[in-house]
């Protein structure tokens, strides 16, 4: 006799195990009424009963009770042999654009691992959508308004862009008062039309691209080190550059920060949700997100003269669709 489907014999180890249909299905993530249809697929195959349901309870059958422990043996072989418990360390392999790895995970990953001694991280950077199908990589973090079919997308922080130049370029073309002293610098990836939601957002006509100083790059960290070298100015974001804006590295003129629409997203395929290596990193990125938010909103207190009050952040709301460049 050939086996039975693999999906009934699970929902079967499962209720045989816990004696309850409705933990069963809590467990398995279905409901009631499927775990009884597969039981009863399952009883149909064998030509008998395998549970009696009675008022407190189920309780086996003699076939139910023959067969329970088998199934319940060869399931917990399949356990131990997809548990990642080989001798080998279980891996998790990480995507993230180029500017979220080497500006803000790389240096939080550590922390992660020492909480997961257990787990194996690799760290890939890769500006491209990710083909869970094809790709050996299990989560990844990428820009855009989500969500996305057959993805888990759990959003991490909107996108928001201001300029950042160097001390040197200050002082060389400074001083930069208003929005219009802008215009007349460098501009750093001068066609990206975020330059224009940020003008406009700060009561600037829009400025199109201006194409007598072309200086294309293809990442916020790529744009960032050109604005430390004194190269231009750069529309950045500032949660990449906390430390060149404590060091003074980085000057940013402006408060006015443009949220252009997008935002950095932790996605992987529904399939891996119950995975618990993912879901512990997901617990990990959503704490480090909210300590680092806490941490700008008591700067921002901080910053304030005594007997203010502390306004909220002066962030703009998108103008136009956000741009593919600024999410690297």
């Amino acid at each position: 006799m050939d086996l039975p489907p693999l999906s009934a014999l699970r929902v079967f180890e499962a209720a045989s195990r816990q004696l309850s249909f409705t933990r069963a299905a809590e467990s398995l993530g279905m409901t009631q009424a499927a775990v009884s249809y597969q039981i009863k697929l399952l009883e149909e195959r064998l030509g008998g009963q395998l549970f009696l349901r009675k008022p407190k309870g189920l309780e086996l059958t003699a076939l139910g009770t023959r067969l329970a422990g088998p199934t319940s043996e060869a399931f917990d072989l399949l356990r131990e042999a997809y548990s990642g418990r080989t001798g080998l360390a279980e891996t998790l392999t990480i995507s993230a654009l180029t500017t979220m790895a080497g500006n803000w995970l790389s240096f939080r990953l550590g922390r992660f691992q020492m909480a997961q001694p257990e787990l194996a991280v690799r760290l890939e950077t890769d500006d491209r959508l990710v083909d869970f199908a094809r790709q050996d990589v299990d989560v990844a973090i990428r820009f855009g308004t989500g969500p996305w079919e057959g993805l888990v997308a759990q959003k991490l922080f909107d996108a928001e862009l201001t300029p950042m130049l160097s001390p040197a370029l200050l002082e060389r073309e400074g001083p930069i008062t208003t929005a219009k002293d802008v215009i007349d610098l460098t501009w750093l990836n001068n066609e990206d039309s975020a330059w224009d939601g940020w003008l406009k957002a700060a009561g600037e006509p829009e400025m199109s691209c201006v194409h007598t100083r072309r200086f294309t790059m293809d990442s916020q960290l790529h744009l960032g080190r050109a604005a430390l070298a004194g190269d231009g100015v750069a529309l950045l974001d500032p949660r990449f550059f906390r430390m060149e804006l404590a060091s003074g590295s980085l000057i940013q003129p402006f408060d006015l920060r443009w949220r252009c629409g997008g935002a950095y997203w932790l996605v992987y395929p529904h399939a891996r949700r119950n995975r618990p290596a993912i879901k512990a990193f997901q617990r990990f990125m959503m704490a480090e997100v909210e300590a680092e938010d806490t941490t700008l909103a008591a700067a921002a207190v901080r910053a304030t003269p005594t007997g203010a009050t502390a306004a909220p952040a002066n962030i703009a709301a998108p103008v136009k669709a956000p741009s593919s460049r600024h999410q690297r």
